[in-house]
């Protein structure tokens, strides 16, 4: 008999706790959990997306890189003296076997415009 008043008793205490009084009275506090809940979801979501735009932003990088090298290694190719002796031949240049000629002003000191 006096497990069954023990257990009435909890039932009461449950159901004052459970009260319409107490549930109004913590409204507040249920609002702020859940907007916790939000902005925990929210942050959540927001992590992802910053690590897929960090990833997006790497690979990005890194094809540019790749880019990068193969061009700079083709223009060194194509900047070597025999790669464009080879380049300018059909135009009917060719290479200077003989050093260039050094040409001197024949007026001299004479000359117009000239400073001295």
């Amino acid at each position: 008999m006096n497990e069954q008043a023990q257990n009435t008793e909890q039932r009461i205490e449950w159901r004052n706790f459970l009260s319409h009084k107490w549930l109004v009275k913590n409204i507040p506090f249920f609002l702020f959990l859940t907007m916790l809940a939000v902005i925990y979801i929210y942050n959540g979501h927001y992590a992802d997306k910053t690590i897929r735009n960090i990833n997006k932003t790497t690979n990005d990088l890194k094809e540019l890189q790749y880019e990068y090298k193969t061009l700079k290694s083709e223009v060194m190719f194509r900047s070597k003296q025999s790669e464009l002796a080879k380049a300018v031949e059909p135009f009917g240049l060719k290479e200077l076997m003989a050093p260039p000629i050094v040409l001197e002003d024949s007026l001299g000191d004479k000359g117009v415009g000239s400073d001295k």
